[in-house]
């Protein structure tokens, strides 16, 4: 050491230890401490607003599921329905619902012979303004598949109407009644009679299940039915088109494809396609199978299309990181041993990919099942009331979708409607639910770990 680099001055002696902690020290902790309290916050607000919007939907569509019944005798006059008593088919279908109206009303003439039933100043005529208008439907259905049945007294389970139903909701009062020309104070103080009575009763709906989609003035009879076999025929199009060609097309260009700037163009467009907005493949679904191949509106072939465009880079990409998480080293061996580049793809590389695939796949679907922009392009907004066909035919008929009907519901005046938009929504979230859980199933199930 020279005396350039040594002035002669005594050092100082560090005063640090391991044991005692500096300022400098502090404020590090301090700052750990700090963004540690930050993550807790974010999830705890991210928790409580997630418990906030599911208990918003519970709470609102939870009463869609129950549904008031009035429980009427109500004798099928053949003055009314087989005026010449031929029991000819064809004629007693002449009969419209409105012929069937009467009916209820001499039923509730019937029902006010009880001293415990019956309003003053409420007529016969009106007390069957109580029934939905789905009830003279159903009695006409009912007689069309059993016209052996005329001349009998038979009990029907009718749906109230829309604000007897919401009466025993909370969603209608005495106060709003007044207030009210679909409903009357007279009315639903027959309701509270009818129910200690036993002739009413509020218990589960499973027609918001199975029933057709209802009109504005029947919000009562809506169900999914339709929509949930309109969800169910798309799904089986998009798995039908994206899995095969999905995975083929990520087969190829993760093992097969070679690296040039051909396929570098091809990677790209894939992740921008899974970027584009939802209602584009709308746009592109309605100009190319709609107008140029003249395929039906709201049909599930038209909307399994469409969401296969928009769900297939979502599912190449899933596929191609699948397999890449493959080892080279499984690839070496399968080579190594004598297989070919075709045999170590298919027999050692996919079968270790397939947990991811699958996964990806139902992730894929159970996306495509939430959209709704696209489908509503695509004409599947209209009212639907027939149920489609078994397959293929079904495929061509007109349909709604969940995510569609839910919007559909949400557009209409009657509060009704707004329960029973929740109640969809609540389906929805269950069918989206149980996919993500078999997707997590099967990554458990099939996951193998190097």
């Amino acid at each position: 050491m020279t005396d350039a680099t040594n002035n002669g001055a005594p050092k100082k002696a560090l005063k640090t230890s391991l044991i005692a902690v500096d300022e400098r020290t502090k404020r590090r902790n301090a700052a750990e401490a700090r963004f540690r309290a930050y993550g807790v916050v974010a999830i705890v607000i991210a928790i409580l607003a997630l418990i906030g919007l599911v208990g918003s939907i519970l709470n609102n569509g939870s009463s869609a599921f129950r549904q008031t019944f009035i429980t009427m005798d109500v004798y099928l006059d053949p003055a009314k329905l087989d005026k010449d008593g031929s029991g000819n088919l064809e004629k007693i279908a002449k009969v419209s619902t409105f012929g069937y109206a009467p009916l209820i009303a001499k039923s509730f003439e019937k029902k006010f012979e009880d001293p415990n039933v019956g309003v003053e100043g409420l007529s016969a005529k009106k007390a069957a303004k109580m029934i939905s208008k789905e009830g003279p439907a159903e009695m006409r259905r009912f007689v069309l598949a059993n016209p052996e049945m005329i001349g009998e007294t038979v009990s029907f389970k009718f749906l109230a109407s829309g604000r007897i139903d919401g009466y025993f909701k909370g969603r209608v009062t005495m106060e709003s009644a007044k207030l009210d020309k679909n409903v009357s104070t007279e009315q639903l103080m027959l309701a509270d009679q009818l129910k200690a009575e036993g002739s009413l009763q509020t218990s589960f709906n499973m027609g918001f299940l199975t029933r057709a989609d209802g009109s504005e003035n029947r919000p009562e009879a809506a169900g999914l039915g339709v929509a949930i076999l309109g969800s169910f025929y798309m799904m089986i199009v998009v798995l039908c088109l994206t899995l095969p060609i999905g995975v083929a097309a990520s087969i190829y260009l993760e093992e097969f494809a070679p690296k040039n700037w051909i396929t570098d163009i091809v990677e790209v467009n894939i992740s921008n396609l899974a970027a584009v907005p939802s209602i584009v493949f709308g746009i592109l679904g309605l100009s190319i199978f709609i107008n140029f191949m003249g395929l039906p509106q709201s049909a599930p072939i038209v909307g399994g299309l469409v969401l296969t465009l928009m769900t297939l880079p979502t599912i190449i990409i899933a596929t191609r990181a699948s397999l890449k998480a493959v080892p080279p080293s499984i690839r070496d061996a399968a080579l190594g041993v004598g297989a070919s580049k075709m045999q170590a793809v298919f027999h050692h590389v996919l079968p270790l990919a397939a947990p991811g695939i699958l996964t990806g796949t139902i992730i894929g679907l159970a996306q495509a099942l939430g959209e709704t922009a696209p489908l509503l392009l695509i004409g599947m907004v209209a009212f639907v009331r027939e149920f489609p066909a078994a397959p293929p035919e079904g495929f061509f008929d007109p349909a709604a979708a969940l995510p569609v009907q839910v919007y559909n519901w949400t557009q209409r005046a009657d509060p009704a409607f707004v329960e029973r938009a929740s109640g969809a929504i609540i389906v929805l979230l269950v069918f989206l639910l149980a996919m993500n859980a078999i997707a997590i199933v099967l990554r458990r199930r099939f996951e193998r770990r190097w």
